[in-house]
């Protein structure tokens, strides 16, 4: 059952924060408001205007045992002090949740209650003098800033010493968390002002008295109160609830739920980094901390790897620690092959591609030897074209991944280690629920339409061209330069209007295009191919020779006119050459027209 409940003032909620009884999930992100967001907002209080409303999770004695859940912030220290201690939950205790709205509670719990100590502007960030400890005050003679942030009152986060008044002088700054010893807004709150100095002032009377109505007499505290136990339910409504912002995962979520699960590692800040670590080098990959977790509960062979609760239990995140060094090193190896392939973050289509590989080096207890051993050369061979193949081929890594994913592991399971890359037990896997590797003739002239800089572009290439070194940085580059057909220069050559739509199509498809070494493609420039060809750029000419034959130049024309006709024919033999590296079969190719075995007539 789950109800909204009755409104009540600030006061009466920060007493339940402070005595423990609202706490926060670990899902929550950190505390992330600064000095003056925590102004606004009580400028916005004490206006009489609406702070939003909260959402809060009754948890039951039982199910409050499973999950580790955090205190408030009262005191934040940026250096010391910035992230929300662990709330110990007695045996049996039943809490309240807070799924929405931590930011504001914890801001007014700071003001109210607590302290800030940020960083000053030009100080050294270990040098621990940088970072006085301030708490809120309201300025009862002066108003706001209406010009700059349109506040009525003025608030600040003030130090003992800049809080006290020059000596003579009136009591202005009132340290807001001393309304919560007010004992009402009337004698006790005239008689602090005689008590100070600010009988006479009537704009503090009116001040003070819209602090004291803001917090303790208004009921300015709506809530939305879920009492399901089902977690799973839990997390859906906090990320639709959290979704406006920066987008949340739940991987994110999940890690931060197990995250203090483990005994001597911080899971959080290692997983941080992993990803740091996969994605920092040179060729910048984009691997997640979803691609992390998800690789993580695969290798230590979780049954279900689906993004539930339930997969992240205590005994789950206990295997995962003991099992951590391996599955980092496994990942980072797999992530380092990848690279090898040629693969940045542009061309990895799918970044799921590294969980089975990955699993397969981590159950061979492959290491660093593995990338560039000899005698692992053809079980490489074997993981890249089938990694091609699974790039190029289409929805082999969207729908249904967790399943595709314990299929995949249980096919290199049950392979022998010393049998290598098992391609046909994963075909064997993967068939029955249509995510075969195989490919038909239409699939093959689907590729050969590829344009530039399509996503399944360089795979194709590099299942074209197998001997080139792809560790290094290779672009893709255009045999004719695209830069030689604008229009303008497709009119200077006499290309009619209706033709250059085809010009312009060709120049991007696949046939005019090759794999080429960064610093050579630089240098390349808008060269014509014959041009280039001819330069200094090959050290002999039996190297020439060899580039023109390796990647299909015998083709080439010796002007711009043969252009068209260039691309028909090289099209056609990378046609042919893709059917054999895919195996399909020339004769299929009848049968997909539907003339195969069918007399004329």
């Amino acid at each position: 059952m789950s109800n909204f409940l009755p409104p009540t003032t600030v006061a009466r909620t920060l007493t339940a924060i402070q005595q423990r009884r609202y706490v926060l999930p670990a899902i929550q992100r950190e505390f992330v408001w600064d000095a003056e967001q925590i102004c606004l907002l009580f400028d916005s209080l004490l206006r009489g205007y609406p702070i939003g409303s909260f959402l809060f999770w009754a948890v039951d004695g039982e199910q409050a045992q499973s999950f580790r859940f955090y205190e408030f912030i009262t005191d934040y220290h940026e250096l010391n002090h910035p992230y929300a201690p662990i709330a110990h939950i007695p045996v049996g205790s039943a809490v309240t949740a807070v799924l929405d709205g931590q930011q504001r509670l914890t801001a007014l719990n700071i003001g109210l209650y607590g302290s800030l100590a940020e960083r000053l502007p030009r100080k050294w960030a270990n040098n621990p003098d940088a970072y006085p400890v301030k708490r809120l005050h309201l300025d009862l003679l002066h108003g706001g800033d209406n010009e700059t942030l349109d506040t009525r009152f003025r608030f600040r986060f003030l130090t003992t010493e800049e809080a006290t008044p020059a000596e003579g002088e009136p009591t202005g700054w009132y340290l807001v968390s001393q309304i919560l010893k007010l004992a009402n807004s009337g004698p006790a709150m005239v008689g602090w002002l005689r008590q100070n100095g600010l009988i006479d002032h009537e704009r503090a009377y009116e001040r003070l008295h819209a602090l004291y109505h803001a917090v303790c007499e208004r009921e300015a505290m709506n809530a939305y109160q879920e009492d399901g136990q089902d977690p799973n339910t839990v997390l859906d409504i906090f990320v639709r609830v959290n979704s406006g912002g920066t987008q949340l995962s739940y991987s994110d979520l999940l890690l931060s739920m197990a995250t203090n699960q483990w005994a001597e590692l911080d899971a959080r800040q290692e997983v941080r980094n992993l990803v740091d670590d996969l994605n920092g080098s040179a060729r910048e990959m984009s691997f997640s901390r979803d691609n992390v977790l998800k690789t993580a509960l695969v290798l230590i062979d979780v049954p279900d790897v689906r993004f539930n609760v339930a997969n992240f239990t205590s005994a789950n995140m206990a295997e995962l620690e003991k099992q951590w060094s391996g599955v980092r090193n496994a990942m980072l190896l797999a992530a380092r092959l990848l690279a090898n392939f040629g693969f940045t973050a542009r061309t990895l289509t799918a970044n799921s591609v590294i969980i089975p590989l990955a699993y397969y080096l981590y159950r061979r207890g492959a290491t660093e030897t593995y990338l560039t051993g000899g005698s692992h050369s053809a079980d490489r061979a074997a993981i890249r074209t089938w990694v091609l193949r699974s790039l190029v081929k289409r929805g082999i890594w969207g729908s249904g991944l967790d399943g595709v994913l314990t299929r995949q592991r249980e096919a290199i399971r049950s392979a022998p280690a010393s049998a290598g890359w098992p391609t046909d037990a994963l075909e064997a896997a993967m068939a029955p629920i249509g995510k075969s590797l195989s490919f038909s003739p239409a699939e093959i002239g689907e590729l050969t339409q590829l344009q530039y800089n399509s996503p399944r572009t360089f795979a194709v290439l590099a299942l074209l061209y197998p001997g080139l070194d792809l560790s290094e940085q290779f672009h893709e580059d255009h045999v004719f330069p695209r830069a030689r057909f604008s229009a303008s220069q497709l009119r200077r050559h006499g290309v009619p209007e209706e033709k250059r739509v085809d010009y312009g199509v060709a120049v991007n498809g696949l046939a005019n295009l090759q794999l080429l070494r960064g610093p050579v493609n630089i240098a390349k420039k808008d060269s014509w191919p014959w041009e280039w060809l001819g330069s200094d750029a090959f050290h002999s000419a039996a190297a020439r020779e060899q580039y023109v034959v390796q990647n299909d130049l015998d083709l080439l024309p010796e002007s711009f006119d043969g252009f068209l006709e260039f691309c028909v024919a090289r099209r056609d033999r990378l046609e042919r050459r893709l059917r054999v590296l895919l195996g399909v079969p020339e004769s299929d190719e009848a049968e997909s027209d539907g003339h195969a075995g069918t007399p004329a007539g």
